[in-house]
């Protein structure tokens, strides 16, 4: 393999600013993989599947300050135990789900942090609020005391160029900031960009950033 682990690290975070979460996404690779990029200094890891994260949970239980984030669509039966699981949930991409999640944060007495997956750009094959969704259903989502809400999260359809990535990511902060002005002054979190497009999503004031192919292919 060319470049180690925490060569490809360090790589990155010459790219990206000292106040942006570099969150490992680790949802293909090994637990040794994990480990690795642990030891170069990675603490956020985001993992896909539930069953998949629970198994490396287990196996990586000695290392006691990790954080995982829930980064893959979530099924309603696997709510439950994501909640459990996962310290953030990026995820949260309908009125139906916040609800439930709404339900088992009260029941089971722990509240991740939670991103709203909006959909800036027409795609077929992403889940999200829309914006028009997103700002109908605000008057149900603030029903939802349990919820705690920190930011928007967001998946480019493939195919765009890097002005069109560059202005859906920019789309993304002035809705955050649109619902700042309506009263929603915890959004402050923007998850955007992955490995091909993470540089352009920081240009466009991305503050958390999920790449996994840079750092872990081959791996």
């Amino acid at each position: 393999m060319s470049q180690t682990i925490a060569e490809r690290l360090n790589q990155i975070r010459s790219n990206i600013s000292t106040n942006v979460k570099l969150v490992a996404v680790s949802k293909y690779t090994t637990t040794e993989a994990i480990r690795a990029a642990y030891k170069a200094g990675i603490r956020d890891f985001g993992e896909s599947r539930v069953q998949d994260a629970k198994i490396k949970q287990m196996e990586l239980a000695d290392l006691t300050d990790i954080t995982w984030h829930m980064i893959g669509s979530l099924q309603s039966n696997k709510t439950r135990q994501a909640i459990a699981q996962f310290d953030w949930i990026q995820s949260l991409d309908r009125l139906r789900l916040a609800e439930q999640c709404d339900r088992l944060i009260q029941e089971l007495g722990k509240s991740p942090k939670l991103l709203l997956q909006v959909k800036l750009a027409e795609d077929p094959h992403k889940s999200g609020w829309t914006e028009s969704e997103l700002l109908a259903d605000l008057h149900q989502l603030e029903k939802l005391q349990n919820l705690n809400i920190v930011g928007l999260m967001s998946i480019l359809p493939l195919g765009l160029n890097e002005s069109q990535a560059y202005d859906v990511f920019s789309r993304v902060g002035e809705l955050a900031a649109k619902l700042r002005s309506l009263g929603w002054s915890n959004i402050q979190e923007l998850s955007m960009g992955m490995s091909a497009d993470y540089a352009i999503a920081v240009k466009a004031g991305a503050t958390m950033i999920r790449v996994g192919n840079q750092i872990f292919s081959g791996y």
